[in-house]
C-alpha cells in the first residue's frame, strides 16, 4: 500500500525497515514524546514488522504504522529517503476513532513540511478508505512545533491534563487533541 501526498509517499512497513525502527524507537532523544521507558530488541521490532506484514493490522490489533517516504519531485530529482513513521493507534472500529502519532526523524527532515503532508495524507486515507468519524493526539504542552502544528491542521484542542508526563525537569501537562473528519 502506498499513498501519495504531495511530498511524501506514505508505505506500508516492509522487512528492511527492521533496522531503522530499531535505532529509531531506541533513540533516548524520541522516548519523551513516544512514552518509551527501555529498549526494544531486535526480535520485538521483527515481530512487530512480521505483524504489520501479516495485513489487516489496524482491525486486529488496533494499530497501523506507515513509512513516511519523501517523494521525488521534477524540479529536484532524487532518490526516496524514509524520514519517519506516522500511526494510527487504538483504534475503534465501533465509534470510529483512533489515536495518531508521528515522528519525523533526523534534524535535516524537521521543518521540511514531512509531517503536514503526513497527517494530511493519513486524515484523507482514514476518512475516505477507512470511514474514521475522528482521530485524535496528545501532545506535550512544551512542544510548540507540534502544537502549532496540530491546530493549524484543523485539530481542536479539547482538553488538559495537568501534569501528565514525567521529565527529569518535572512534571508537565499534555494538551488532547481532536480532528472530526466529516
Amino acid at each position: 500500500m502506498t499513498l501519495r501526498g504531495g511530498q511524501i509517499s506514505l508505505r506500508a512497513v516492509e522487512p528492511e525497515d527492521v533496522e531503522r525502527i530499531y535505532a529509531w524507537e531506541n533513540d533516548p532523544a524520541v522516548w519523551t514524546v513516544s512514552g518509551t521507558t527501555e529498549p526494544f530488541s531486535r526480535e520485538q521490532i521483527r515481530r512487530f514488522v512480521e505483524r504489520q506484514l501479516e495485513g489487516g493490522d489496524l482491525f486486529r490489533t488496533g494499530q497501523l504504522r506507515l513509512m513516511i517516504e519523501t517523494r521525488e519531485s521534477s524540479a529536484e530529482p532524487q532518490p526516496a529517503r524514509t524520514v519517519g513513521t506516522v500511526d494510527l493507534f487504538e483504534y475503534d472500529p465501533l465509534h470510529g476513532r483512533a489515536g495518531l502519532g508521528i515522528l519525523i526523524y533526523g534534524e535535516e527532515n524537521l521543518r521540511r513540511g514531512y509531517a503536514r503532508d503526513a497527517i494530511e495524507t493519513l486524515c484523507r486515507y482514514a476518512r475516505e478508505q477507512l470511514r474514521m468519524h475522528q482521530i485524535w493526539c496528545c501532545i506535550g504542552a512544551d512542544n510548540e512545533a507540534s502544537l502549532r502544528l496540530f491546530r493549524s491542521l484543523g485539530f481542536a484542542e479539547v482538553g488538559t491534563k495537568r501534569d501528565w508526563l514525567w521529565s527529569p525537569e518535572g512534571y508537565r501537562d499534555e494538551i488532547l487533541f481532536q480532528k472530526i473528519l466529516d
